[in-house]
């Protein structure tokens, strides 16, 4: 599935809980609160992390980080179209900057 795919999909499931915030609270989350539910995620990833590097215990332990990181993806895919970044491009863009940054610092430093 391509990115824009998925965050067609990712913003049809938004539009969901998007109504449902509205029918609880009067109005849809902010930027600033989905961001905050990313940083929720982030810290569950962080502890399934954790489980695998052998320092927590976890059961179903793959099928929960798989989850997680969805989460997390579907977060980000979101936070990007809130806040009318261009997912793809600005990716590819840092991709490009990280290979430059890389191929400018000599092995070992």
């Amino acid at each position: 599935m391509e990115l824009a795919e998925l965050t067609r999909r990712a913003l049809a499931i938004r539009a969901r809980y998007a109504a449902q915030e509205t029918a609880r609270t009067g109005r849809p989350w902010s930027r600033a609160e989905l961001a905050q539910g990313f940083v929720g995620d982030v810290g569950d990833l962080m502890k399934l992390l954790l489980a695998k590097d052998g320092r927590r215990t976890a059961t179903d332990l793959e099928a929960k980080l798989a989850h997680e990181l969805a989460d997390c993806l579907w977060s980000i895919l979101v936070l990007a179209q809130a806040c009318d970044v261009d997912l793809e491009k600005a990716f590819l863009q840092t991709m490009s900057e990280l290979e430059a940054r890389i191929a400018a610092t000599p092995a070992g430093n």
